[in-house]
């Protein structure tokens, strides 16, 4: 039977989910009498741009879409893309008698299912489906348990919606007019760009300190029974005289040491220690033990699944939740959303199962574990992620590959792992004293740890954020000794240690800082992340977050101005609030008023008292009115030294140093890309500056007398000319200087006038070919080559510009046009083999410079990173980066034309037909089906230009209306 066939019952059923995907996998689950169709997302929205408005609107209504004079009503609008979709969507719901809204139980879930009911606007019996998990049981169970729509889960997401509107449309435009075009503000991506900032600010004021200790290796005399049972350890000197000696944590942030009563060795007085201990007997001290015990982690949640991914796959937030949502969607994990650590009764039964198949009785408790959600604002009462079902499916049981296995094999063991016994075990304390020469009391120290039972450990262990932080399975085993036990000091090492700056963010430990100020809603968390990155105010430098001289600069403006915005506590306690509208204990429309006209005492506006006037408590609207008090130079410039000043401007960061001379002009400097902030010290300025950044004078070309210079531009070294003053630079007399960017071979230190002027001469005519068309040689985008009217043809050097000849010219043209690859050459490097694809990573050499390639992914080397000392993991980490990207997607230019010629081909059916009708009477059979085919193309092609100029004119009008889309929240 069809899908549309009747049910038992004698109805059809629509059932709308949101994703294509999902829609096949629960149509098997209901099988006949159901329609499952798909939303594809939202279908509708407040509108991106101006010309989405209806003409009905005007003045500030048009420009933010919510109408903040009356209640906040939003417009919303469905999208261009979306109208199809919706017109499919009626027409099933037309010939259906109930209709089942199966979106996502959570407030954008609830929200998406509100508006297809507003679109959609059913005249037959409407039912809330929810589920969390894609299963035949659990979607036989949602259908056969509905509920209504939740109007106060709508209102919350519509309150956040238009929050984030105001926010983002209202503060963006500040940005574009004092820090740079194009770029956005957001109520949780400027407070996350400010987070990466402060770090990097604290980087730049720390000081490094240099301390020393003495590492020991101490032995008993007894041969050692095995390998399992050693006879010599390693201890650290922890006491000279009683007085502990410091480490790395007695020192502060400027390099001082901050804790009383320690010892400060340095390296002079840790060599002298080491040898007064030379012939020291050693004994043991103290020996103290205790019991060690660790119970299983919590089932993950969307923060801990991001975090785990980050730190055992080395995948990012974004990608981590894109292939989440492939098992979700195909019936594999639960729901990917949640903030709860819960499992059904169905799923701890499900785990116990397996721990007792898998481990067998011994690792099972007694009692199921039950954990209890840490989240201040759980969103929902969804269970934690776990696979799917009543029975858990193996990895190899799945028969997933790639992204997709990795990432269930991991929820799989740690949902298994939560069920399972705690690991026990000792931990020891072994304390070794002796006298120095010299009379000095020492005392070292050591701790080991032995498990007795590992059992949750034997599935799963939790990763860390420190590559140097012990693992929880790991094991110290230290000998068996006892109080006064001799020990002979096998090896006395003086070790040297300086302070560390604090670590960047990772996405792992952004995710987790977010969590823990409760700043936002975790299932967010991927897309601010991604959004910081693609705005340019954060780059990736091995898994670290980077803040960009750009974020600096916008959060320097941010914290000035609209300090209450971006102030911690204040954005933790908005996301109090919107939880309140949610649970029905406040009203949205007061509190937007509060937040944007700053109504009231105690309204909690945008610039509550401490950042506004007094006890004034001013709203976002007023903070936005008066820029005046806000001077660009300043908020973009930061000091280095008295003399050199960094500078953001509107074309990229560079350093500026003051001339000694008032009326003379200072020295500038690019700042190279993707430079640390941290790195940019007063000394590498000087280094800048000293560089021949600016015209470097070669001499005047002897034919038209203007001097050639040559420039280090921000796409490379290049000559060019300097015009005479009063040469008209605009309008249709203008005249442009000519430009040459100089060869790979060449460098600003070396190049010369003649290098200059025949790099201006090109193209060079080569000669003309037999029928008198003429051949030059150009050096273009992708290296050099001989052009013949539209026939081009690769030169093997840049230097065969000058001298190819017409002979050498004809030549490569007599042979046939290479239309495949030419033969590969052989990889600058390789790397090893990729953890992702498993495939060998090598470096190559590409049209764009080197790159690594697993032989399905391809990712660019960055300036950074050098053929000759990149490392195995940098090369996987690039290409993990370039997957998560995924595959570029083309232009819509060319998906416009191609609807457009549909659309046009199909009212010219007719006169197509008819014509080639015409035109088959006058030629032979054979020659009929040839020019029909002739004729319909060129009359399609005419009428998918002209369709297609239209369009793009009605756009580009539109478009003059509207001001670039800020960047929103998810």
């Amino acid at each position: 039977m069809s899908p549309s066939s009747e049910t038992a019952q004698g109805g059809k059923r629509l059932v709308i989910v949101e994703s294509p995907a999902k829609a096949k996998t629960i149509k098997g689950y209901l099988g006949p009498g159901y329609i499952v169709e798909a939303s594809v997302g939202h279908i509708r929205d407040l509108p991106k741009t101006a010309a989405e408005v209806p003409d009905k609107y005007t003045g500030e209504l048009r420009r933010l879409g919510v109408d903040v004079e009356h209640d906040f009503t939003p417009i919303y609008v469905v999208s261009a893309e979306k109208k199809a979709q919706v017109t499919k969507l009626k027409q099933l719901l037309a010939e259906s008698d109930e209709l089942f809204l199966a979106t996502d139980e959570d407030r954008e879930g609830e929200a998406i299912a509100w508006h297809l009911q507003e679109v959609l606007k059913p005249k037959v019996p409407v039912k809330r489906m929810v589920f969390h998990e894609i299963t035949k049981a659990a979607i036989q169970e949602a259908v056969a348990n509905p509920r209504q729509l939740n109007q106060r889960l709508v209102d919350a997401q519509e309150t956040r919606r238009i929050l984030d509107r105001l926010y983002g449309y209202e503060v963006s435009p500040v940005l574009w007019k004092k820090v740079m075009p194009s770029l956005s503000a957001g109520r949780v991506q400027s407070v996350a760009t400010r987070l990466v900032v402060e770090r990097e600010r604290e980087r730049i004021a720390f000081t490094s300190a240099s301390y020393w200790d003495l590492v020991a290796v101490f032995g008993t005399g007894r041969t050692p029974a095995d390998s399992a049972n050693p006879e010599t350890f390693g201890a650290r000197l922890s006491s000279v005289d009683g007085k502990r000696i410091a480490s790395g944590r007695d020192f502060g942030q400027d390099g001082q040491l901050r804790t009383a009563n320690t010892l400060h060795l340095d390296e002079t007085a840790a060599r002298a220690l080491a040898a007064a201990l030379e012939r020291t007997a050693f004994g043991v001290r103290s020996v103290e033990s205790k019991p060690y015990r660790r119970s299983p982690y919590a089932p993950f949640r969307t923060t801990t699944l991001q975090q785990e991914a980050s730190r055992k796959l080395g995948f990012g937030a974004k990608r981590t939740m894109q292939v989440a949502q492939k098992l979700y969607e195909n019936g594999f994990i639960t729901y990917m959303r949640t903030d709860s650590t819960t499992l059904s009764e169905t799923a701890v039964t499900a785990a116990r199962a397996q721990v007792t198949q898998l481990y067998g009785a011994d690792y099972l408790p007694d009692a199921p574990r039950v954990y209890a959600s840490k989240v201040k604002n759980a969103q929902e009462a969804h269970e934690a992620i776990r696979p799917s079902g009543d029975r858990f499916r193996t990895p190899a049981e799945t028969g997933l590959s790639g992204d997709d296995f990795k990432l269930y094999e991991l929820i799989w063991m740690r949902t298994v792992a939560s069920q399972m016994k705690d690991a026990v075990g000792q931990s020891v304390t072994v304390r070794v004293g002796g006298t120095a020469a010299d009379g000095r009391d020492v005392e070292f120290s050591a701790s080991g740890k032995i498990i007795t039972f590992h059992g949750f450990l034997k599935a799963y262990v939790e990763g860390a954020d420190d590559p140097n932080a012990e693992l929880d399975d790991r094991e110290r085993r230290l000998p068996q000794v006892s109080q006064g036990d001799p020990l002979a000091a096998e090896q006395l090492t003086p070790e040297g240690h300086a302070t560390k700056p604090p670590a960047r963010y990772t996405e792992a430990s952004l995710v987790k800082e977010l969590e823990d100020r409760e700043i936002g809603r975790p299932s967010t968390y991927a897309s601010i992340i991604d959004t910081i990155i693609n705005r340019r105010y954060v780059f990736k430098k091995g898994t670290a977050l980077v803040p960009s001289f750009l974020s600096f600069a916008v959060v320097n403006l941010l914290e000035k101005h609209f300090g209450r915005l971006v102030d911690y506590d204040f954005t933790a306690k908005m996301e109090d609030d919107l939880d309140r509208i949610a649970a029905g204990q406040a009203e949205s429309v007061p509190w937007l008023k509060r937040f944007y006209f700053g109504e009231g005492e105690g309204a909690g506006g945008a610039a509550e008292a401490g950042n506004g006037d007094g006890d004034h408590l001013g709203g976002l609207k007023e903070l936005v009115t008066d820029l005046g008090a806000i001077d660009a130079r300043e908020i973009s410039s930061f000091k280095l030294s008295d003399e050199i000043t960094l500078r953001v401007g509107r074309y990229g960061p560079y350093v500026e140093k003051a001339s000694a001379e008032a009326d003379q002009p200072g020295q500038r400097a690019d700042i190279p890309d993707e430079l640390p902030p941290d790195e940019l010290t007063v000394e590498l300025a000087e280094e800048l500056l000293a560089k021949p950044s600016g015209d470097y004078e070669l001499g005047h070309d002897p034919e038209t007398g203007h001097m050639l210079v040559a420039k280090d531009g921000r796409y490379g070294p290049y000559v060019t000319e300097v015009l005479p003053e009063g040469t008209p630079k605009t309008g249709k007399n203008a005249v442009k200087p000519r430009t040459a960017s100089l060869f790979k071979t060449m460098s600003l230190d070396t190049v010369t006038l003649e290098d200059a002027l025949r790099l201006l001469a090109l193209p060079r005519v080569v000669g003309t070919d037999p029928e008198g068309v003429e051949i030059t040689a150009q050096n273009g985008r992708y290296g050099p080559y001989l052009k013949k009217g539209t026939d081009s043809r690769s030169l093997t050097s840049e230097e065969q510009l000058f001298t190819v000849t017409l002979e050498e010219a004809l030549a490569i043209y007599a042979q046939p046009k290479q239309r495949g690859r030419a033969a590969a050459a052989p990889p600058l490097r390789e790397l090893g083999t990729d953890p992702v694809s498993e495939r060998p990573v090598v470096v190559k050499d590409g049209r764009f410079g080197p790159y690594v390639t697993d032989g399905e992914t391809n990712a660019t080397l960055r300036k950074d990173d050098d053929v000759a000392t990149i490392t195995p993991e940098r090369g996987y980490e690039l290409l993990a980066e370039k997957r998560a990207r995924g595959p570029v997607k083309k232009a819509a230019k060319k998906t416009v034309k191609k609807a457009a010629a549909k659309k046009t081909a199909a009212t010219k059916t007719a006169a197509t037909k008819t014509a080639a009708t015409k035109t088959a009477a006058k030629k032979t059979a054979a020659k009929k089906t040839t020019a029909a085919k002739k004729t319909t193309t060129a009359k399609k092609a005419t009428a998918a230009k002209t369709t297609a100029a239209k369009k793009t004119a009605t756009k580009k009008a539109a478009a003059e209306k509207t001001a670039a889309e800020p960047g929103q929240e998810a």
